[in-house]
C-alpha cells in the first residue's frame, strides 16, 4: 500500500491529466458513434447541440423543464424535475469539480489553446484582485439566467424564445458541433429581435472565448454558471481539497501555477477545506507544493494524493529535464 500511495505522490500530473483529459474528449465529442448515451443531466459542458456527444449538459433539460406553467411544474410532473436533478448530483458528487479540471470539453479545449499560446512563446495576462473579485460572480449571473428566465416564462412573464436562453449564449452551442464538421450554429437567427439577439450573443461570446482563452489561463471558466453550481454543492461531494494551515509556509508555488488565481491557496492557514467557487481541482497546487502533507486530494477522509517533498523535487526535476530539451 505504501508503494502504491508513494508511486501517486511522485507521479507526473501533467501527462496523467493530459491523457486523462484527452480521454474524456473524445469519449464525450465522440461518443455518440459509438451508441454512447450517459443521459441528459452531465455537469460538464457537452452539448447536445452535437448529435454525436455522449451525453447532455444538465443546463439543456433543466431550462425546459422550468420553463413548463407553473400549475404544470409545481404539479406530479415536479417529480421528474427532481429526479433529472438527482441524476445530476449523483454524476457531481463522484468527482466534484474535477469534472471541470479533467472531463469537460471546454475546459480541456481552453487548456490546449494555452498549450498553443505557450508554443508561440507568447507571455500569458492575469486579472488584478479587483478585476478577479469582480469578474468572478459573472458566473452567478449566467446561473441566474439558466435558473430563474425558465421560470418566469413558466409565470407568461417572458416568451418563448427565452426557454433555452443560456443555451443560446453559450460558446458550447457553437463551438462543440464544429469537432464533428457542423458548423451550421456559426449563424444569426433573423426571425425575431429576441432571436437576433442572443445569436449574436452566443457568436461574440465564442469569439471572446478563442481570444480569451489564447491571452488568460482558463478564461471562460471565470463566467461558467456550471462551475457556480458545481460549488454551491460542493461540500456535499466525495472528492475534497484539503490543507493543513500549520504546514503552510506562505511559499506561494501553489498560487503560482494556479490557473484561476485562487489566493487563499495561499494565504488561508486556517480553513481545512480550501476549495473556492473557482477551483477547477486540477490538483497543480498540491502537485507544485513543497511541504509535505500540506495540500491533499481526499476521498471523503482519506487522503488519495498529497503534497510531499520528495515528489516535488521529482516534478521539478522533470521541469528543468523538459525545458532543457525544448
Amino acid at each position: 500500500m505504501n508503494k502504491i500511495k508513494n508511486f501517486i505522490n511522485h507521479a507526473d500530473l501533467r501527462k496523467f491529466r493530459f491523457w486523462l483529459q484527452l480521454f474524456f474528449f473524445v469519449f464525450f465529442i465522440y461518443g455518440g458513434y459509438l451508441a454512447i448515451d450517459l443521459g441528459r443531466e452531465l455537469p460538464i459542458f457537452a452539448c447536445g447541440y452535437n448529435h454525436e456527444i455522449a451525453g447532455t449538459c444538465y443546463f439543456m433539460p433543466l431550462q425546459h423543464q422550468l420553463a413548463r406553467p407553473w400549475e404544470t411544474l409545481f404539479s406530479v410532473a415536479s417529480i421528474g424535475v427532481l429526479t433529472s436533478f438527482f441524476v445530476f448530483l449523483l454524476w457531481f458528487i463522484v468527482f466534484n469539480k474535477a469534472w471541470c479540471g479533467y472531463a469537460c470539453p471546454m475546459g480541456t479545449l481552453q487548456d490546449w489553446i494555452t498549450s498553443l499560446r505557450k508554443f508561440f512563446g507568447i507571455t500569458y495576462s492575469t486579472y488584478t484582485q479587483p478585476q478577479y473579485e469582480s469578474l468572478k460572480k459573472i458566473k452567478y449571473i449566467f446561473l441566474i439566467i439558466v435558473i430563474v428566465f425558465p421560470l418566469l416564462l413558466g409565470l407568461g412573464i417572458l416568451d418563448g424564445e427565452w426557454r433555452g436562453a443560456f443555451c443560446d449564449m453559450c460558446p458550447g452551442r457553437i463551438i462543440t458541433p464544429m469537432f464533428v464538421g457542423d458548423f451550421s450554429q456559426w449563424s444569426i437567427d433573423f426571425s425575431t429581435k429576441t432571436a437576433i439577439f442572443l445569436s449574436s450573443f452566443g457568436i461574440v461570446f465564442t469569439a471572446l472565448f478563442f481570444v480569451g482563452s489564447f491571452i488568460k489561463k482558463r478564461f471562460f471558466c471565470f463566467f461558467c454558471p456550471m462551475s457556480a453550481m458545481h460549488y454551491i454543492f460542493s461540500d456535499v461531494a466525495l472528492l475534497r481539497l484539503k490543507k493543513d494551515g500549520d504546514k503552510c509556509t506562505k511559499c506561494g508555488d501553489c498560487y503560482n501555477v494556479c490557473d484561476m488565481q485562487i489566493k487563499d491557496i495561499a494565504d488561508d492557514v486556517k480553513s481545512t477545506n480550501i476549495l473556492r467557487d473557482d477551483c477547477i481541482l486540477c490538483l497543480k497546487c498540491v502537485a507544485a507544493c513543497p511541504e509535505d502533507d500540506a495540500l491533499h486530494l481526499d476521498l471523503v477522509n482519506y487522503p488519495i494524493f498529497k503534497s510531499t517533498k520528495g515528489g516535488f523535487a521529482k516534478r521539478m526535476e522533470i521541469d528543468r529535464w523538459e525545458k532543457k530539451d525544448d
